[in-house]
């Protein structure tokens, strides 16, 4: 009985891991399209709805530590789709915001969640359902 708690299969980490690489995986071909990565698709997410913040919110919203963040924020601004700039409240803090061409980048990444859906094959309520599931294992495991 124990050693069936071993089994890759009924590794609830593994099946989120192995959804999670094959949903980047489907979004690789989209994303393609507009010459972004999918964490760089993230960051894009995130500044279209709060149109500016500091790296440190960004961060925090996408579970990125500024390791992570800062080298791929300086090639997104290298592409002219973000602008980074000192906080003139705090000189510590780096604010990021969208160009237009950053900005223009939504109206055609509008398609991507639909398709994405679409190759699910999954009804409302099971996306729902999963949206749920997922956001409240993510609450319980999260650290500050």
């Amino acid at each position: 009985m124990e050693q069936d708690q071993l089994k890759l299969e009924n590794q609830i980490c593994f099946m989120v891991y192995a959804a999670a690489r094959e949903m980047t995986k489907q979004y690789r071909p989209l994303l393609e399209k507009l010459d972004v990565t999918y964490p760089q698709y993230l960051v894009l997410l995130v500044l279209w709805e709060q149109k500016k913040l500091s790296v440190k919110e960004l961060g925090k919203k996408l579970f990125l530590d500024s390791g992570t963040l800062t080298p791929m924020l300086k090639r997104m601004e290298s592409h002219e789709l973000i602008f980074r700039q000192r906080s003139k409240q705090d000189e510590r803090s780096v604010m990021v915001s969208l160009t237009e061409k950053g900005e223009a980048l939504q109206e055609e990444a509008a398609c991507i969640p639909g398709a994405l859906l679409e190759n699910m094959n999954l009804d409302d309520q099971e996306v729902f359902q999963l949206k749920k599931s997922l956001g409240k294992i993510l609450n319980s495991i999260q650290k500050d």
